[in-house]
């Protein structure tokens, strides 16, 4: 053989190899690095691995909601990445056309986003407790064992009544798989932050500890959804409790009750017996009878400086309300309330 013919087949042997490499080469980098997460419609989604799951569970989540387009590309690049012994729970977010290095590499770091934590518009612990299970892994009893437990509501420098003040409304970043114990402890210091010097020096100046001020805050917002008018509401109440006058608050009735669909509360309720009922105990509940507005609060630290004692809903049911300064001017305002209700048949 002539060392031409030789060199030859030598180069085709090893082009065979090139070629052979460079398919290999390709076909591994098609399977770790080639866009094989497609999302539906294109948009962004978020797959939520549950506390516990196992590699299994998480192809089962990522195969309901149809996101492979290569199984087999992706159970070897997990594979390849250790992937099965490293599955971490959260809510991830999935984008269009991720390569399984991409997505893997951000499930295997528990690389997860944030959620949205919003909350609002809520009286009870219980319904506190849903609101949050149905945007977080947590569930409701999880949460309600720390609003039932005294020792963890002392723990925290509250009592079983006002534990409840931590939880101001409002919008708050945390993580999906969240404990109700990390839970409590963030929004503890959310609380803390809200508490600056400036609304602590105003409770002190009228008078008032931050938890009382959030129960006083509590009552405005069931009073009233206008917020030009929660202050002055607020200022009728300070004069009440100045003044040593039972507060008569019909939302505290209505919360002793319980029925929160009531409409009208008569005079065989002023007698429930109750620490809420403020019609037959002085001064403030012993704790929120909902979980007030910002705007709330701070109606209540800012209240109006009037000589009204008595308010009463408008007749005309703007949400707005008639203020009197005696009893007399009071009983003609409460007159033109009950006869619109009667004329509307709300009885109860």
């Amino acid at each position: 053989m002539s060392e031409h013919v030789w060199l030859k087949r030598v180069s085709y042997f090893l082009l065979i190899i090139l070629l052979i490499g460079g398919i290999k080469g390709f076909t591994l980098y098609r399977r770790a690095f080639a866009p094989n997460i497609y999302t539906k419609d294109k948009k962004d989604t978020y797959l939520y691995i549950p506390t516990g799951s196992t590699y299994e569970d998480v192809l089962k989540l990522i195969n309901e909601k149809k996101l492979i387009k290569n199984s087999q590309s992706f159970t070897w690049a997990s594979r390849k990445k250790n992937y099965p012994n490293h599955v971490n729970p959260g809510c991830y977010k999935v984008k269009n056309r991720m390569s399984n290095n991409e997505f893997i590499n951000m499930l295997r770091s528990g690389r997860q986003d944030p959620v949205m934590l919003t909350f609002n518009n809520l009286r009870t612990e219980k319904q506190l407790a849903k609101r949050l299970s149905d945007q977080l892994e947590i569930d409701s009893p999880s949460i309600m064992k720390f609003f039932n437990s005294d020792s963890i509501a002392r723990s925290y420098g509250f009592d079983k009544y006002t534990l409840r003040c931590i939880f101001i409304p409002n919008t708050y970043e945390v993580y999906w798989n969240i404990s109700a114990e990390s839970l409590f402890q963030r929004m503890l210091s959310e609380y803390d932050s809200f508490w600056t010097w400036k609304r602590k020096n105003k409770a002190e100046q009228i008078g008032l500890t931050k938890e009382e001020v959030i129960t006083l805050a509590s009552i405005v917002n069931e009073e009233t959804r206008k917020d030009n008018e929660k202050s002055r509401i607020a200022g009728v109440y300070m004069n009440r409790l100045h003044k040593g006058i039972r507060l008569h608050a019909d939302p505290t009735v209505i919360y002793a009750i319980g029925n929160f669909s009531m409409q009208r509360v008569l005079r065989k309720h002023y007698k429930i017996d109750s620490p809420y009922n403020t019609y037959k105990f002085e001064g403030l509940p012993p704790g929120p009878i909902c979980f007030p507005e910002i705007s709330s609060i701070d109606a209540v630290l800012n209240y109006e400086k009037h000589n009204y004692l008595y308010f009463c809903a408008k007749p005309d049911f703007s949400g707005y309300h008639n203020f009197a300064k005696t009893l007399k001017e009071h009983n003609r305002n409460a007159e033109l309330y009950r006869r619109e209700l009667n004329k509307r048949r709300i009885y109860r």
